[in-house]
């Protein structure tokens, strides 16, 4: 018994000297962080601005490599198959985290919460009902109306299929009781050029993503989807104060993980410089004006996010009865 509890003991320190090892030399070399959409997007622009700034305070480059494509499936099964060494990290979002487990039950080729390591939550942000300029609506309620009587076809966009922007135009759809057609794209950026040339009439966009194309004349924002007026979008009502939408909130956040069993230690440094990001004021500055909110906080705290919200989709996602085929 004497041997077998020293043989015990001298595994476990061993275990914690390799741990306190790669924490104190993490990292040695380029971190790359995954992206799941493409550039030009809100969670590009996030992640090449946190990636700028720990490559500067961990003096390792960090690169950002685009992965686009089934709704963040390929960027994400990606990372949870690299290393679990910190050098392949991912900045995933709601879609990919909270939505894929249940709209692609039994066929996801990751599992968020056994094959992904939080590190931390970074940013939250509404999203926008944008509609193609020509189009003789200004409300939510107009809309509703225009839809009902329109004798041609109504197609909205997304930025792919089983992202909040699908899901909320989803339960847009079944609460007002109308029939429009879904056209998925494969990011924000290229769903936004088709609804400015006119190819799809309507999209809930990220804040970010579409509000300058609105400021321009290139778009036209009818609606908010926080719960409440949010200070980003001031003279926007939020979609809840249309008759029938009460409690209506779409939220987007953006997040950054590992693949699971990647070391604590590397996870500690990584959230500790992320977050000292998140509160540098130039930082702050740059995402507040984009319409971001800052979130940061623990790895559980994401880890809890991710499990709320994957409750909450669920819900919608039998309740609409959307499936992906």
């Amino acid at each position: 018994m004497k041997i077998s509890l020293t043989r015990v003991v001298c595994a476990l320190s061993l275990v914690m000297t390799g741990l306190a090892s790669a924490a104190a030399d993490y990292p040695d070399k380029p971190i790359r962080l995954v992206v799941p959409y493409p550039p030009g997007g809100a969670s590009d622009t996030v992640a090449r601005l946190i990636g700028q700034q720990l490559s500067l305070r961990l003096k390792q480059p960090v690169l950002v490599d685009n992965k686009p494509g089934a709704t963040e499936q390929i960027g994400a099964g990606f990372v949870a198959k690299a290393p679990p060494d910190g050098y392949t990290i991912l900045l995933a979002s709601t879609a990919g985290l909270s939505v894929n487990p249940t709209l692609y039950k039994g066929r996801l080729a990751y599992d968020p919460e056994k094959d992904l390591a939080p590190i931390v939550m970074a940013v939250t942000l509404p999203s926008v009902v944008m509609v193609h300029p020509s189009m003789p609506v200004n409300s939510i309620d107009e809309l509703t109306a225009f839809a009902k009587t329109s004798t041609t076809p109504i197609n909205y966009a997304s930025s792919g299929a089983g992202n909040p922007s699908h899901l909320g135009m989803e339960l847009y759809k079944r609460v007002a009781s109308l029939d429009m057609t879904h056209v998925p794209y494969k990011g924000g950026a290229p769903a936004l050029q088709d609804l400015m040339s006119g190819q799809v009439s309507v999209m809930m966009a990220i804040g970010p993503e579409s509000m300058p194309m609105a400021k321009a004349g290139k778009l036209k924002a009818l609606a908010v989807t926080t719960a409440k007026s949010s200070p980003a979008y001031p003279g926007l009502p939020p979609v809840s104060q249309t008759k029938g939408f009460a409690n209506f909130e779409l939220l987007h956040w953006f997040a950054l993980l590992a693949p699971a069993r990647t070391p604590e230690p590397v996870i500690a440094v990584l959230n500790k410089n992320v977050n000292e990001i998140l509160q540098d004021p130039e930082v702050k500055k740059k995402l507040i004006d984009m319409g971001m909110e800052l979130e940061g906080g623990s790895p559980k705290k994401l880890a809890d996010t991710i499990s709320r919200d994957r409750l909450k989709w669920e819900k919608v996602i039998a309740e609409s009865n959307i499936r992906i085929d």
